[in-house]
């Protein structure tokens, strides 16, 4: 029988929005079983639930009532890797820090947080049948699976991006797979992105960024595939927003956050 999970200890982590650009932090706090995976913004607790999206412009954002809070996927991916069932996210601002731009900082924050199993069978969650969603030439869906399955497709018009595809269980390799990818942009958007007030953090600590050439980054990208790799990490992130640990097999073809929020909304209506 496989036990729920939550931290061990609390743990602090700091460091800059995306979208602001302004300094904030998280306390990773230990949960109780069968509370999930919740966010806690100004003393309001806003569950990890596909009900409670309500923007996916560049990432997933969470919120009850007027409270919002970003750019929870790359945390909610790690506590997927971890195998945290359970865990409080009190956040001081309006978005989780950006950290490197992947999920590394966010496992090793787990790591030091330590890990505590609860005297509770873990939840679980999965589909009877097929699920697909489509928005233009996006397409993205759902399958039974006893693991968790990942297969992401990319296509990009650019000469370092092109067709990128990374396909896999989303097991204990987490880390080495999928943790290290860094969320990516290009150079051709900045003003507009600027201009709309949701990447003043960003830069290239963060964000693998490209100009017509390629990465601009010192190093370049850190893998062939880094694009559909990041892509995947998102695609766990988002998979979380449901409560248990996901048993599905997942295949997305030039998806987004949007896309996965409306293949997990047609998923909970059936």
């Amino acid at each position: 029988m496989i036990l729920q999970r939550t931290l061990a200890r609390a743990h602090r982590v700091a460091g800059i929005g995306l979208r602001t650009g302004l300094p904030t932090s998280v306390v990773l706090s230990p949960a109780p079983a069968d509370s999930g995976r919740r966010f806690v913004v100004g003393g309001v607790v806003v569950p990890a639930q596909i009900e409670h999206v309500v923007d996916a412009t560049l990432a997933t954002t969470l919120g009850v009532g007027t409270v919002r809070v970003a750019l929870v996927e790359h945390l909610l991916a790690a506590t997927v890797g971890a195998g945290i069932d359970n865990i409080d996210v009190i956040v001081e601002g309006e978005e989780l820090p950006i950290l490197d731009g992947a999920a590394l900082g966010w496992i090793g924050a787990l790591a030091q947080a330590g890990v505590r199993t609860l005297p509770v069978p873990a939840r679980t969650w999965t589909v009877e049948r097929p699920v697909r969603v489509e928005h233009g030439g996006s397409w993205a869906e759902l399958h039974p699976c006893r693991a968790l399955e990942v297969d992401v497709r990319v296509d990009f018009a650019h000469p370092s991006i092109g067709e990128q595809r990374w396909s896999g269980i989303v097991d204990g390799s987490f880390a080495s797979e999928l943790g290290w990818a860094r969320t990516f942009g290009f150079r051709r958007d900045a003003e507009r992105l600027l201009a709309l007030g949701i990447a003043r953090g960003a830069s290239l600590e963060n964000t693998v960024v490209y100009d017509e050439s390629g990465p601009m980054n010192q190093g370049g990208s850190r893998a062939a595939d880094e694009v559909a790799r990041h892509k995947a990490l998102d695609a766990v992130g988002d998979l979380a927003l449901v409560p248990g640990r996901p048993l599905v097999r997942l295949v997305a073809h030039r998806g987004g956050h949007a896309l996965h929020h409306a293949l997990l909304r047609a998923a909970r209506r059936r």
